[in-house]
């Protein structure tokens, strides 16, 4: 089995599992729940010696802090934030979208990641246009033609691959 195969699989796996959790979670959640919601205080001032770790919730952020404590370092952590998030808070992070990473390692050097989402390998430029060449409203705004493919996952791999430990 190739690297890349691997990998694929791996994703694949990780996907359906936190599909998963997401629903589970997402069956006991209400558009009024917040962090604060759930009997957890934010703590708006601390000072830390080497590291911290924040978030949108406290448990993702105890999950990066845990990574640090075993080892791993900010982009490990930044990771493991990011899928706790997608299991307690996914409208702050999820593996339906994508984003950006800036990274800057311990000895400096500076580091950027686009992992934003992608358009479908059939997309084309008339996509959204009739038999005339007018714009249908409401086809790239509504419906399974207006999604991008996700880069979230694919952007924590390589995030992973080139920075984690």
């Amino acid at each position: 089995m190739t690297i890349q195969n691997l990998f694929h699989k791996t994703c694949k796996t990780i996907v359906i599992l936190l599909a998963a959790l997401l629903l589970i979670h997402l069956a006991g959640c209400s558009q009024g729940n917040k962090p604060q919601d759930l009997g957890y205080e934010a703590q708006r001032t601390a000072h830390f010696d080497s590291a911290a770790v924040v978030s949108a919730h406290p448990l993702a952020s105890e999950a990066g802090l845990e990574i640090l404590q075993r080892g791993g370092n900010a982009v490990d952590a930044a990771i493991a934030t990011q899928f706790a998030l997608a299991v307690v808070y996914p409208r702050a992070g999820n593996i339906g979208g994508g984003g950006f990473m800036v990274i800057r390692l311990a000895d400096g050097q500076t580091a950027a990641l686009d992992y934003r989402e992608r358009a479908p390998a059939a997309a084309h430029k008339d996509m959204y246009l009739d038999s005339l060449g007018n714009v249908v409203p409401g086809l790239s705004t509504r419906g399974h033609l207006a999604v991008g493919v996700p880069g979230t996952v694919a952007g924590m791999w390589e995030a992973f691959t080139k920075f984690g430990q």
